[in-house]
């Protein structure tokens, strides 16, 4: 994310591509999913999900095309660098040389040139791995590449925000028991406030406090130092992931199919809409993370169809998930953290899976939380980065990782308002990124193709959205999200 190419890395197949991008959409963001269902209606969610899936696959085509855009930029300079070098080196030639060169000249230069024209069928192949930042400094103006961080800052922000307070909630709600250690968590018909005692003298909000010092002195460090995730923790991140979702539906079906559900939602209820739009752009995010996902990809020839079938999966997941637990609880008894409503003995009998569910975001969050901050830390640097300059140790080691860390763990400190936290972050960073920045880079780069290869090129991994009409229209669709959500915060802070 520091705005450089970077290796591809090893190959992969098309579906082993597949299964990594419906891992990284499938995260955080889903456990939220449920209270926002709940708050907003069925109907109403349902149609915004599926809505919201289709702008964000329309948008991760955009993407698709700008990264192939700059490979070919990439792949004709440097053709254009190799054919200097050739002239420069042929420059101390003899004269017969020369004459014999000037003789083919034209013959020579018109094959090379008409191939190209026509377009080479590797010439918008994606072989190197181009992030984002390095596409916006390739298409954009200086304002537009500053703007660009500004954004992608401002989202990761927000990210460790709700990471730095979902870890510490997370374990207040699983330890904190108004019934004593019987390691049940939520009771049922139980409203816990921060008031409310936890051990001894120690109120609940005490003890998230001291959970979320605990966090930041263990994981706050790691932002001083360079974090690699390695391929063993992801697999074990996505095998743990996997068993609590299937853990999840397969308990609020059992108890479904027992006559035990609780939920009966509202068909509408658009008070509840700005938090579930800001929760479901969250929750299928993926457009930063693109080049890292596609790149590597071995054969891309499908890529699009692939996608397409990766969104599908995603919206049924998603669908899944969500009703499962609107039927299954009452809305009002939904957890920000969907996880912890299987923290109650009344849900499950067995103490070592209500652990394991209640405890589930804390390992999986806390291995994303260093990463992310190395990338907000990286990011800092390259928006000020100047050319040919470097950074004062103190500035480089210190000022950049105290930047990053302190704010996001301040927010987590004022509140642990996880749904307004992700709807937030969604509603105003996670549309700039998932929807304002792809338009503008797929807008520019195939204006910057035109003017370099001319109309006869086509671009091998065009989106199918290739009229101008779909940039306008997500783009007024990103426009229009700003002002609902800004106006429902303003009206609903008014009516408060």
């Amino acid at each position: 994310m520091a705005g450089e190419i970077t290796e591809t890395g090893e190959l992969y197949s098309s579906y082993v591509g597949l299964v990594y991008m419906f891992n990284l959409i499938v995260g955080t963001g889903a456990l939220t999913m449920p209270k926002a269902f709940a708050t907003a209606g069925w109907l109403v969610s349902l149609i915004l999900l599926v809505f919201l899936g289709f702008m964000s696959f329309v948008t991760t085509t955009f993407v698709i095309e700008a990264m192939a855009a700059a490979n070919a930029q990439l792949r004709w300079k440097r053709m254009e660098n190799h054919k200097e070098e050739e002239d420069d080196d042929s420059s101390t030639a003899s004269d017969s040389d020369v004459l014999i060169r000037d003789n083919y000249e034209r013959a020579e230069k018109r094959p090379i040139l008409s191939v190209q024209r026509r377009g080479s069928p590797n010439l918008f192949e994606i072989t190197d791995r181009v992030e984002m930042g390095q596409m916006a400094s390739m298409f954009f103006s200086k304002v537009g590449v500053n703007l660009f961080y500004f954004c992608i800052i401002v989202y990761l922000y927000g990210d460790l925000a709700i990471y730095a307070a979902a870890v510490p909630f997370s374990l207040m709600q699983v330890t904190c028991s108004t019934t004593g250690n019987d390691s049940c968590g939520v009771e049922a018909d139980t409203k816990y406030n921060d008031t409310d005692r936890c051990w001894g003298p120690l109120r609940r909000v005490d003890a998230y406090h001291i959970y979320l010092a605990i966090f930041t002195l263990l994981l706050g460090p790691f932002t001083f130092f360079d974090v690699q995730k390695t391929k063993y923790l992801q697999i074990l991140t996505s095998l743990m992931r996997w068993i609590a979702f299937a853990v999840m539906i397969v308990l609020a079906l059992v108890r479904i199919g027992h006559g035990q559900g609780e939920g009966h939602p509202p068909l509408a209820d658009f008070s509840g809409v700005r938090n579930l739009f800001g929760v479901c752009v969250y929750s299928f995010m993926c457009q930063h993370s693109l080049p890292s996902l596609v790149t590597p990809v071995s054969s891309k020839r499908h890529l699009t169809r692939l996608v397409f079938l990766d969104y599908v999966l995603i919206l049924a997941f998603y669908g899944l998930l969500s009703f499962t637990a609107i039927f299954c609880f009452r809305g009002d008894s939904l957890m920000d953290m969907y996880t912890l409503n299987f923290a109650r003995c009344d849900v499950v009998g067995l103490a070592a899976v209500r652990f394991f569910l209640g405890l589930f975001p804390v390992f999986t969050i806390s291995t994303n939380f260093p990463i992310i901050a190395v990338t907000l830390r990286n990011n800092w640097k390259t928006l000020f980065h100047r050319e040919g300059g470097t950074y004062p140790w103190v500035v480089d080691r210190v000022v950049f990782p105290t930047i990053t860390l302190v704010p996001p763990v301040l927010v987590a400190f004022c509140t642990h308002d996880l749904e307004s936290l992700v709807g937030i972050t969604g509603a105003y960073a996670g549309t700039g990124i998932q929807y304002v920045i792809p338009a503008f880079l797929v807008y520019h780069c195939r204006r910057d193709t035109q003017l370099a290869f001319g109309c006869g090129v086509s671009n091998k991994h065009r989106s199918p959205f290739r009229h101008t009409f779909w940039v306008g229209f997500v783009l007024l669709w990103a426009f229009s999200c700003f002002i609902f959500v800004t106006a429902n915060i303003v009206l609903s802070e008014t009516q408060l």
